[in-house]
């Protein structure tokens, strides 16, 4: 071993014997948090990054594809239930196309592609069956590719085509969604979805488009759209109607003496209305007019008469002149018309009421035609679609307002305990931990100043902090049984070993303790045999002097 490698080995084994056992624990322990640190820092860098290679594979994909990369060696990690695997960075374009060459993943998509291997012998039934089909998988994947969503299942039910107005039907659809992590959908993303599929297929509205969840809840219906649509329009617009009109009675009788009560009726469904106007143009009516005159002059007519049976003329003894005039007046008018077509959408209010209580004991100056007619115009009360203002003055129940007001004070106060509770029991925890860390300095300051020391006699070491006083001092070497400070005469150096103090916790470098090691059994030995020691010294020096 080389030797700095043993003197690194000697002071190390050196300190730690100096350790006490409660040393030597927390250094045990010290070193084994230290070196499973080690090794997890070296897990962690040691690892490879690690990207997607395939997102959103089915159970008999992601087999496949794990198979795949099991027979090529290549370490994997599966997601997201399975659906994504993860490879290391290093390792995705490679395998990418080594499950390209294989065929991985397979391709489930129903989309257009389905067209591609129709033959030019495919009936007319196939071909449709074959197109609805294709529009099913197109949309499919398209609203599987929507945030939120994992699975997506649409089936159109598209009727066959007449030629009598009369008898067509509306195509209609139903869509399956399965969402990630069992969360659930926003409107914005239903309604997304609605759209999307009635746009897709001629002739369907959004209210033939029904949405359900993999928990089988109605997302939307047929005919009525978003469920609780209608109901939540009616919430928000009684909300809103009713804060705008207790704001304008706070300002005119004063807060809590006036309570509004708003009810609207919502449309579910859209409506569509045509009308037709017919009206009489201003000015000239006639757009055009025609006169036909058929006039005929003729000689005088012989003995004829009206034709008798079988078409022989009867003379009837009748003169005439044989001659006629004709005359026929055409005219057409010019009419204007006006044709409106109005489609009503789900949601419209179709009707509200609004009550208005105010308190008689504290409300003056107003009357009840005065608050109904602000009240009016703030709501937007339309009389002709028979919308409704009822305005009473009451007396006001001050038990509920008092009960409410102690309840909220007395709720307000225990806040406020609560907030001082959190307030002295951070002062405390701030408080300890100050005074915890005074402790620990004057602790270590003391510490410090008070090591303990050792001084080397005839008598051998004696242990003593460095800040004893002098008196004490002497009271510990008169213990001992030694002299006094002041009488103690240093001994020569092959007799006695001079004084030394060493500063245990300064921990004094190994060489110095070893010379110090080695003069100490010096010493020893010039005590036993002064003899031995002083016949060396002399060959020493006369070695010398030579």
């Amino acid at each position: 071993m080389p030797k700095m490698l043993t003197s690194y080995y000697d002071r190390a084994k050196q300190v730690v014997s100096g350790f006490s056992l409660a040393q030597r624990t927390i250094a045990i322990i010290g070193v084994a948090l230290l070196v499973m640190g080690a090794i997890a820092l070296g897990a962690w860098l040691t690892k490879p990054q690690m990207s997607p290679l395939f997102t959103g594979l089915s159970a008999g994909d992601a087999s496949a594809v794990v198979e795949q990369l099991k027979s090529a060696g290549v370490g994997y990690e599966l997601t997201e239930g399975g659906a994504t695997i993860l490879v290391p960075d290093d390792q995705v374009y490679a395998q990418r196309l080594a499950a390209a060459s294989a065929g991985l993943p397979g391709d489930t998509s129903e989309g257009y592609t389905l067209l591609d291997d129709m033959g030019v012998t495919a009936s007319e039934f196939q071909q449709s069956v074959t197109y609805k089909r294709a529009i099913e998988g197109e949309l499919a994947g398209t609203i599987g590719a929507m945030e939120g969503i994992s699975t997506a299942s649409v089936q159109l039910a598209i009727p066959e085509e007449s030629v009598f107005v009369s008898e067509r039907q509306s195509p209609t659809a139903s869509v399956f969604v399965k969402t990630r992590n069992g969360s659930t959908l926003s409107d914005e993303k239903i309604e997304a979805i609605v759209h999307l599929t009635s746009a897709a297929v001629p002739g369907m509205t959004p209210e033939d488009v029904a949405v359900t969840d993999q928990d089988g809840r109605v997302l939307s219906a047929v005919g009525t759209g978003l469920t609780g649509n209608s109901s939540k329009q009616a919430t928000e617009h009684e909300a809103k109607v009713a804060a705008s009109v207790s704001k304008m009675l706070e300002t005119i009788v004063g807060p809590g003496n006036a309570t509004v009560t708003v009810s609207a009726d919502v449309a579910n469904s859209t409506s569509e209305r045509m009308d037709e106007t017919y009206s009489a143009p201003d000015g000239e009516l006639s757009a055009s007019e025609e006169t036909k005159t058929e006039t005929y002059n003729g000689g005088q007519a012989g003995g004829t008469g009206v034709l008798g049976p079988d078409n022989i003329a009867v003379p009837n003894n009748a003169d005439g002149t044989g001659a006629y005039e004709f005359e026929e007046t055409s005219r057409n008018n010019a009419v204007n018309k006006s044709t409106e077509k109005t489609i009503t959408p789900a949601g419209e209010v179709t009707r509200q009421t609004v009550s208005i209580a105010l308190n008689r004991g504290t409300v003056t100056g107003v009357t009840a035609n005065q608050i109904e007619s602000l009240v009016a115009s703030a709501a937007g009360i339309d009389v002709e679609r028979g919308d409704e203002i009822a305005v009473e003055f009451v007396e006001f129940n001050e038990a509920g307002a008092t009960a409410a007001a102690t309840a909220l004070a007395a709720a307000e106060a225990e806040r406020e305990a609560q907030m001082q509770q959190e307030l002295l029991r951070s002062a405390i925890i701030g408080g300890s931990i100050l005074l915890a860390m005074i402790i620990l300095i004057v602790f270590l300051v003391v510490r410090r100043k008070m090591k303990r020391r050792v001084l080397y006699t005839e008598d051998g070491p004696i242990e003593y902090f460095a800040t004893v006083t002098e008196s004490e001092e002497q009271k510990l070497r008169s213990l001992r049984g030694l002299k006094e400070a002041e009488a103690i005469v240093a001994p020569a150096p092959t007799t006695l070993l001079p004084s030394a103090s060493i500063d245990l916790d300064d921990e004094p470098e190994p060489d110095k303790v070893l010379v110090e090691r080695r003069r100490r059994e010096i010493d020893d030995l010039a005590k036993r045999e002064p003899d031995t020691i002083a016949s060396a010294l002399a060959d020493l020096m006369d070695e010398a002097t030579v």
